[in-house]
């Protein structure tokens, strides 16, 4: 287990230059935007306009805070995403574009080199304690509470607002939420 505190993310420009991300977490560690194995990111979007492209890459996207955005991709009908939706999963190497709703807006941003990795993103909604079996090869769980406690045989932590546990291989692990909490689970596995 690995403790990524919010305050330890690093903030870096879009690769377009047309905004702000904060990076969670690279692999491998300290990868650019050109040679990464996976990245998740949060990112505010401010205005409408382009996604940037990342050739050979997966990505999937979700609305954490605001109104939501409503999302072309590759000529199709827009989607719209918002902090109810579930996660939406779309190839990073076709035009994309979003518009906003009704303001800025928080996304979660997975990506993974589909020759390498794939991923799943879940977003789940809790208010009493659950079980939860992780057995990808990563598992990243980001907190969107104040107070998420995590219980496994040889540790128990809390984390914070956007705050994130790194796990590795096979773990079972209780969540413990403080009221009702939101979290998002992302399983990583190796493509063989």
């Amino acid at each position: 287990m690995r403790l990524l505190l919010a305050t330890m993310h690093r903030r870096m420009p879009w690769k377009n230059g047309g905004g702000e991300t904060t990076e969670i977490i690279v692999s491998p560690e300290h990868a650019g935007l050109e040679d990464f194995d996976w990245r998740i990111s949060m990112a505010k979007v401010g205005t409408d306009g382009p996604f940037s492209a990342f050739a050979g890459i997966d990505r999937t996207l979700s609305v954490i805070e605001g109104e939501g955005i409503a999302l072309s991709v590759a000529g199709e009908p827009e989607i719209v995403l918002t902090t109810q939706s579930q996660p939406f999963g779309f190839p990073g190497d076709v035009a994309a574009s979003a518009r906003l709703i009704a303001g800025s807006i928080t996304d979660l941003n997975v990506m993974t080199r589909r020759t390498a990795w794939r991923h799943e993103t879940k977003r789940l909604r809790l208010s009493e304690r659950q079980a939860l079996r992780c057995a990808a090869d990563v598992t990243v769980i980001l907190s969107r509470s104040h107070d998420l406690g995590l219980v496994t045989e040889a540790r128990h932590c809390k984390l914070g607002i956007d705050d994130a546990m790194v796990l590795e291989g096979p773990v079972n692990l209780e969540l413990e939420p403080e009221g009702e909490t939101t979290l998002f689970v992302v399983e990583l596995e190796r493509v063989v």
